[in-house]
C-alpha cells in the first residue's frame, strides 16, 4: 500500500510538474511573441516615418516595406494613405482572406495607425486565435469567420456594420477574387487592394469561372484573376490603377474622385510579371516551377473572358503575356518565341 502511495504522489508530482512546465512554456513563448510584434511594430514605424516623407516617387515600389504583410505591402499601403490623406471618420478598413491574421495587409496598418477594421476568413478558429493576440483588446478589430463568396459578401458586411464609405478594401480569396469584388455594392472604399494571377499574363481579361465553393489546390497556380481583368473592372466599378507590387501579388487601385491627388507624387503606373515559384505537387510539395512552365501546367484548364463571358482553355489564348512581360521573364524573348515552344510540345 505504501508503494502504491508513493507511486501515486510521483504520479501527481509528476503531472503537476508537467502542468507548469506546459504553462512556463506558453508564458515565455508569448512573451517573446510580444516582445518580437514590439520590435517588428518599431523598425515599421521608422520606414514609415521616411516612407511618409516621400512626396514624389517612380513607383509603389519605390515605397514598399514589410513588417506584417506578405511581400511589400505595408509600405505601399502607408504611402498611399498619407498621399491620399483620408479624413478620419474613414479610418475603417476591410480584408477577407486572412487566416489567422498573423500576416495580412491592414496589420500594421491597425497597430501603427490604430484604424477601425473587419477581417474575415473561412478558418474557424480566427476569432478564437486572435482572442489570444494582444492585437484584438488593444484595438477595434471585428473578427468574422465565414466562406466569403459573391452571394453572401453583402450581408456580411452589412451584419458587421460595415457600410457606406471606408478607408480601404483588401481582397485576398485565393479564387473568387474577381468575382467577389464584382458583387460588393454595401461599401465603398477609397483605396482598394486585390490579389491577381500573374500566371495568367496581362494581355487579357481573364478570370477561373465562377464557383461558390473553389478551393486552391495543387499545383496552386489556378486561381483568381488576371490583372487585365481587374483593371477593367475597376475602372467599371470608378477606380484608378496605381500598380502592383514588385512581387506582382496585389494590384492598388485608388478611386477616381481621390485620383488627383496622386497624379503629380505617382509617376508610373506599373504592372509586373511575378517570379516567385510558390508551386505543389500533388503531395503539396514545393515543386519550385518558375517562368513560362507555370503557364503550361495549367494551359488546359479553363478561364472565363471577363468581357465576353467566353470561356476557353487557358492555353487557346494567344498571346499572353506582352513582350515586355515575356522580356522580364529569365529566358524568354518574344511571343513569337512561346508560341514556338508550344508548337514544339506538341509534336
Amino acid at each position: 500500500m505504501r508503494g502504491f502511495a508513493v507511486g501515486l504522489s510521483m504520479l501527481t508530482l509528476g503531472s503537476i510538474r508537467s502542468g507548469l512546465v506546459r504553462r512556463v512554456k506558453a508564458h515565455l513563448t508569448g512573451e517573446l511573441e510580444a516582445k518580437v510584434n514590439d520590435s517588428l511594430l518599431l523598425l515599421g514605424r521608422m520606414a514609415s516615418w521616411r516612407v511618409r516623407s516621400l512626396e514624389v516617387i517612380s513607383s509603389l515600389h519605390d515605397a514598399e516595406f514589410k513588417v506584417f504583410s506578405q511581400w511589400g505591402e505595408d509600405g505601399i499601403i502607408d504611402w498611399l494613405i498619407e498621399r491620399a490623406n483620408i479624413p478620419p471618420h474613414l479610418h475603417t478598413f476591410v480584408e477577407f482572406g486572412v487566416e489567422n491574421y498573423k500576416e495580412a495587409n491592414t496589420r500594421f496598418l491597425l497597430q501603427n495607425r490604430n484604424w477601425r477594421g473587419l477581417v474575415m476568413d473561412g478558418n474557424p478558429a480566427l476569432t478564437e486565435f486572435l482572442k489570444r493576440d494582444n492585437v484584438f483588446w488593444r484595438h477595434d478589430l471585428t473578427a468574422k469567420v465565414a466562406f466569403v463568396t459573391r452571394e453572401n459578401i453583402n450581408d456580411l458586411l452589412v451584419e458587421s456594420g460595415f457600410l457606406g464609405e471606408i478607408g480601404l478594401l483588401s481582397v485576398d480569396l485565393d479564387g473568387n477574387d474577381y468575382w467577389v469584388w464584382e458583387a460588393i455594392t454595401a461599401i465603398r472604399p477609397l483605396i482598394c487592394i486585390c490579389e491577381h494571377n500573374a500566371v495568367f499574363g496581362d494581355v487579357w481579361p481573364v478570370s477561373i469561372p465562377y464557383d461558390p465553393g473553389f478551393v486552391r489546390t495543387p499545383p496552386l497556380l489556378y486561381f483568381g484573376a488576371s490583372i487585365a481583368a481587374l483593371r477593367s473592372l475597376a475602372a467599371k466599378k470608378g477606380y484608378r490603377f496605381l500598380g502592383t507590387n514588385s512581387d506582382a501579388v496585389n494590384a492598388f487601385f485608388v478611386r477616381e474622385d481621390y485620383a488627383p491627388r496622386f497624379e503629380h507624387a505617382l509617376l508610373n503606373t506599373v504592372a509586373l510579371p511575378s517570379r516567385f515559384r510558390e508551386s505543389r505537387d500533388a503531395s503539396w510539395q514545393n515543386s519550385y516551377v518558375g517562368g513560362l512552365e507555370r503557364f503550361q501546367l495549367i494551359s488546359g484548364l479553363p478561364v472565363v473572358n471577363t468581357e465576353t463571358g467566353q470561356a476557353l482553355p487557358l492555353g487557346q489564348l494567344a498571346p499572353v503575356y506582352s513582350d515586355d512581360w515575356l522580356r522580364r521573364f529569365a529566358g524568354a524573348g518574344s511571343n513569337e518565341n512561346l508560341a514556338e515552344e508550344d508548337r514544339q510540345r506538341s509534336h
